[in-house]
């Protein structure tokens, strides 16, 4: 949460980067000279599929922004551990000369060919063209061309990019043999992982397609995979093809029939009614008061954030155990309730921002979930330095599927700003990386406040709910029921920094929308400032408006989701 007055404290490369030695081998005899004609396919990613492109980690999605030509364009989700490398394998004349050019986006893109030239380029608010050539051996028959980022430097775009030179003509027809002993390794509600053995060829095997049913999903380099994006307590089967460079493919392989686990990944059956509390700021009030005035039950606490060293600790100076926040959480669960605790925020310094990679902020987060044993927690993604970088998106969304994976139940909450019509460029890019990355993620939160003004609340919140409904089910391929389910709204009462005024009649319309489309939770900025002071404007222990004591928070209280 946001807010600019109160500031409610939401209070590795290329230090060197060294140059490439990208030497040619000699030509053995004189080349061949490029004839201008592009022999990749799919090369401006205009048929809205990645194939017969393959990336690594399974990090390559088409975007429709930022393109350079066209529609549609390659984005790589590059984490802190895989440059997100995307291939393409073609068929080419032994000792010619190709040309290869591509437009790139992003700081540190490299574009070359396996084995041989590349070059790179940091470009990372405008598409830059790169151009490099390369000269095939005296019995070359295929070429992989490559498009990554570097590690941790954030997610990089690549459009129309072609390779001049003749093609590699009909000397290969033979096919690979058919993939074997494909069998389902894992499964979630709304993901189904895959191995199978590998085929032969007589030039190489390049990739393997994945099918579901009829429709190609997916195309990889290895012998497994994970297909995403896929839908709660639905049976799906599954078949695999193997292809070689000249394009040839093998027939499919045996078929397995899975059904996803029920629950929508996590978000379906998680409910929760958890307006936020600061032991920071604004008068702190005694929990069990307002659980005892209003019947809810689950807080959320701000902030863990960084004291040094990318050690958790409260607002970067309370200690993480033993201190008033942990005096609080005794008496919330001691009065049956329990918390979720809120990283980030608008300001301070922030662990996801701070901590070096994805593990070390894994293990940051693993040290609050042991010390209290947690059943969820909440990534507040705030400003510039978390939610506008884009490396730091992805280095948040790899440590909350480390700490999911290591922790059996923990739900994962990611918190973030929306326009009235929905999530942002940035917040797009963030739930694109979340299905990118196999994050799992349980709820996304929107913060539908400080739009830049605008009266009426009520509407706006909904319209910003329906477009990030609209966007869950297109990046994940979910029906309108399992995308409410992985939705959160978190607003603020009363007053806003930009004076935007909600009232409890309409946070009770928020709410009774919240019910009737059963999305995953709600909470609002803050129990601190649930109490009346009409004309009192924007300040951390009132909300600026006329109500009765804790009313919001008994309005929240009647979430059920």
């Amino acid at each position: 949460m946001r807010i600019t007055q109160l500031r409610r404290s939401r209070h590795r490369f290329l230090a060197l980067l060294g140059t490439a030695a990208l030497a040619l081998a000699g030509a053995v005899a004189l080349p061949g000279t490029a004839q201008a004609a592009n022999i990749l396919t799919n090369p401006g990613f205009e048929t809205g599929g990645l194939s017969p492109w393959s990336c690594s980690g399974n990090l390559g999605s088409i975007v429709s922004s930022p393109v350079h030509g066209g529609t549609k364009a390659l984005a790589g989700a590059v984490s802190s551990s895989d440059n997100a490398q995307c291939t393409q394998t073609v068929s080419v004349q032994p000792n010619t000369t190709y040309s290869l050019k591509g437009w790139v986006r992003g700081s540190y893109v490299y574009l070359g060919v396996d084995g041989g030239a590349s070059t790179w380029t940091s470009s990372p608010s405008a598409y830059s063209q790169l151009s490099v050539s390369f000269t095939t051996g005296a019995s070359q028959t295929s070429a992989k061309i490559y498009v990554h980022g570097w590690y941790a430097q954030g997610t990089y775009y690549a459009d129309d990019i072609s390779l001049d030179g003749p093609g590699g003509g009909g000397s290969d027809t033979q096919a690979p043999t058919a993939p074997t002993a494909l069998t389902s390794t894992g499964k979630t509600s709304s993901s189904v992982s895959l191995s199978w053995a590998a085929s032969s060829d007589n030039v190489g095997v390049t990739a393997y397609d994945i099918y579901s049913g009829s429709n190609q999903v997916l195309s990889v380099s290895g012998t497994s995979a994970t297909v995403s994006g896929l839908s709660a307590s639905t049976a799906y089967t599954f078949t695999v093809k193997a292809r070689d460079a000249a394009g040839n493919t093998s027939g499919a392989s045996n078929s397995v029939s899975v059904t996803t686990n029920a629950g929508g990944g996590g978000g379906t059956g998680f409910k929760q009614a958890a307006p936020y509390l600061y032991e920071g700021w604004g008068d702190p009030p005694n929990p069990t008061t307002v659980m005892n005035a209003t019947g809810v039950k689950w807080f959320t606490m701000a902030f863990v954030l960084d004291s040094g060293g990318c050690t958790p600790s409260w607002d970067s100076s309370r200690p993480l155990t033993g201190g008033v926040d942990q005096t609080a959480i005794n008496q919330i669960r001691s009065a049956g309730g329990d918390i979720v605790p809120s990283f980030g925020g608008w300001q301070g310094s922030k662990l996801g921002a701070n901590c070096s990679s994805a593990s070390a902020l894994a293990g940051a987060l693993q040290k609050v979930i042991d010390a209290y044993g947690l059943k969820a927690i909440d990534m507040d993604i705030e400003n510039t330095d978390e939610f506008e970088n884009e490396a730091v998106q992805a280095k948040i969304l790899t440590a909350l599927k480390t700490v999911k994976a290591n922790n059996p139940g923990l739900k994962t909450i990611v918190t973030f700003g929306t326009s009235t019509t929905g999530p942002t460029y940035y917040g797009n890019r963030l739930i694109e990386q979340a299905q990118s990355l196999n994050a799992n993620i349980d709820v996304f939160t929107i913060m539908p406040f400080d739009f830049g003004g605008g009266s009426d609340m009520y509407g706006n919140t909904v319209n910003a709910a329906e477009g990030l409904k609209t966007k869950l089910k297109s990046t994940f391929g979910w029906d309108d029921a399992t995308a409410y389910s992985h939705i959160g709204i978190s607003g603020m009462n009363g007053l806003s920094d930009q004076q935007e005024t909600t009232t409890p009649a309409i946070w009770t319309q928020i709410r009774d929308w919240s019910n009737t489309h059963h999305i995953a939770r709600l909470a609002y900025w803050s129990v601190n400032r649930d109490r009346s002071c009409p004309g009192g404007g924007v300040v951390s222990n009132c909300s600026g408006i006329s109500q009765s004591t804790w009313q919001f928070t008994s309005i929240t209280a009647g979430f059920t989701g």
